[in-house]
């Protein structure tokens, strides 16, 4: 089994909050994995350790603190570098996380390079974070923002996107790599190489994507491409945009202020080098370094064993799941066309309702709308509740999560 091939017990034991009790005593099951995950120890300690150890401003000093501090941020981005298979590290730019990753696009390469007329082109299973940005920009610029459908599969209808390639005005399509509702996985293949044919740019949203399966970007050619730390066992508060250079050289600075500088002058500035360019202010250097032991700790995982973890987890709970009465799931069955998310919905009950009788059970699932309200209207909808995994999670979980649902369904007579 896979599960043994990988440990998760011993996994688990690097996970302090698993220990955790909750709601009078019972044991936490923790299944919101989509929306940020626990850190183990090996995370948290690198953090305590810069801030024990070598707390300093990078870049500036040469005393040794600093100079430690340097070494250990650059490192990560070494690591990221690494991870992901980037041929040049100067095209990684830490942000804050994904959100501010697409706004940086959208606002440093978007309003430089989007005219009256054009066309950004995203799809309805999109987080609010590759929408709003672009509904900004579009607004300003008297541009067009369109739509890729999803059919009953939860899956892209790309025929759709060959008639927005076939106007000619699209310049930018951007979607993400991994649903964070449905947990459909997009062709990004086959989007990224009609874009390249038609001349179109492609943003990706990995933020789903890269802490469970194995992302390429020195061959997926898309051109902008970005992810957050705390979804990958990493901090709060840190992500990653890689543009690739040819395209950031084009952009201009997203914000101003020191390191992004080469000389200030009293009318006229010059810029630095890149990746520094747009990594204006002191960084957020210790998720940084929290980053770099998270991808650390992944790397020696293997992505390739977290995956096939989560298909033999999202296999069980679908089988498990689908057989609680009243209960609605949605997205593909096709287990390779889709990641470690589980929405669903019980007919006559409010997800949140779910969520807080699921609750009492020390379960933590998600309910709402997921920042995905686009998805939620098609779906036709207010909300869905919706569990999610991670190499810590278990059958054991899962029978708990189904044992509760059962509950939820017993309860309103369902």
């Amino acid at each position: 089994m896979m599960q043994a091939q990988l440990s998760i017990e011993n996994i688990r034991k690097d996970f302090p909050i698993l220990k955790r009790t909750v709601r009078d005593n019972k044991p936490l099951v923790y299944l919101d994995n989509a929306s940020t995950t626990q850190k183990p120890n090996q995370v948290i300690d690198a953090i305590t350790n810069y801030y024990q150890t070598f707390n300093a401003n990078i870049h500036r000093a040469v005393y040794a603190l600093a100079e430690e501090a340097t070494t250990a941020y650059e490192e990560t981005r070494d690591k990221v570098a690494n991870f992901l298979n980037i041929p040049h590290r100067e095209e990684i730019i830490f942000v804050r996380g994904t959100t501010e990753a697409i706004n940086l696009v959208a606002y440093a390469w978007g309003r430089s390079h989007v005219k009256e007329g054009d066309i950004i082109v995203t799809t309805e299973y999109e987080h609010h974070s590759n929408i709003v940005p672009w509904q900004l920009l579009v607004q300003e610029k008297r541009a067009k923002l369109e739509y890729i459908e999803i059919d009953e599969n939860g899956e892209l209808k790309l025929d759709q996107l060959d008639k927005y390639l076939a106007t000619g005005k699209v310049k930018l399509v951007a979607f993400s790599l991994m649903s964070n509702v449905l947990g459909t996985i997009s062709d990004a293949d086959t989007i990224i190489s009609k874009c390249k044919n038609a001349g179109v740019l492609t943003l990706v949203d990995g933020a789903q994507a890269v802490p469970h399966m194995k992302v390429n970007l020195g061959t997926l050619g898309c051109d902008f491409f970005a992810f957050s730390g705390h979804k990958m066992l990493g901090p709060t508060g840190i992500g990653v945009l890689w543009v690739k250079k040819q395209v950031l050289e084009t952009m201009n600075p997203f914000h101003g202020g020191g390191d992004m500088i080469r000389e200030v002058h009293k009318y006229e500035t010059t810029w630095n080098d890149l990746p520094y360019k747009f990594e204006a202010g002191t960084p957020n250097i210790a998720d940084v370094i929290g980053l770099g032991a998270a991808i650390d700790y992944l790397t020696n995982l293997g992505l390739d064993k977290i995956r096939e973890h989560e298909i033999e987890l999202t296999k069980y709970a679908l089988e498990k799941m689908s057989n609680v009465k009243g209960m609605k799931i949605y997205g593909t069955k096709d287990l390779a066309k889709r990641g470690g998310v589980i929405s669903f919905n019980f007919s006559d009950v409010h997800p949140h309702d779910v969520a807080q009788i699921i609750d009492e059970e020390g379960i933590a699932v998600r309910s709402g709308h997921h920042c995905a309200q686009v998805l939620m209207e098609k779906l036709d909808v207010a909300a869905t509740s919706r569990a999610s995994f991670y190499i810590y999670n278990t059958k054991e979980d899962v029978d708990a999560l189904v044992n509760s649902l059962e509950k939820v369904a017993r309860l309103f007579k369902l």
